[in-house]
């Protein structure tokens, strides 16, 4: 099986939050888009917080998060993963979150987009302070969408 790669950053200057995830799955991959699959609720969260719809074209509501200090990104530059779990991810390799948090003078909070994202962050870089949320994937069933909304809500104090 071939190496999965992620995608560049969506971040600028003004970043108040780093959202990280693990590694986009296979929809996000094909897309080149930050949470492709249409089951995953993070835009309908994020739409639902920032006040934009969720199906704005993909630039508009990468726009819309970086205009309200959020930026987006995944622990993981690349690994070896059949299907989209987390639990099938090989041969992990980061990216560099430390220079980006470097490039983001206003940071306050990184907040981790699922509990694989806070391991393999706790991992690859045990320095770096962040909170888990729970999972916008819907592989995360074990809360509602209005409970990931709510844990949402106040981690960003929107």
């Amino acid at each position: 099986m071939a190496m999965q790669k992620s995608f560049p950053y969506s971040a600028d200057e003004n970043a108040r939050v780093l959202i990280l995830g693990s590694m986009p799955g296979e929809e996000s991959l094909r897309r080149q888009e930050y949470y492709a699959f249409r089951h995953n609720a993070f835009w309908r969260i994020m739409g639902e917080l920032y006040g934009f719809p969720p199906d704005l074209p993909y630039a508009e509501r990468l726009a819309a998060l970086r205009a309200n200090g959020v930026a987006l990104w995944d622990v993981l530059a690349e690994c070896v993963r059949p299907g989209s779990l987390d639990s099938a991810i090989r041969a992990p390799r980061p990216n560099d979150i430390p220079a980006l948090v470097k490039r983001l003078p206003r940071l306050e909070k990184i907040l981790c987009n699922g509990g694989a994202a806070r391991s393999y962050l706790r991992r690859f870089f045990p320095e770096l302070a962040a909170e888990q949320l729970p999972s916008t994937s819907p592989a995360a069933a074990r809360l509602t969408c209005a409970q990931k909304l709510a844990a949402w809500k106040d981690a960003l104090g929107v």
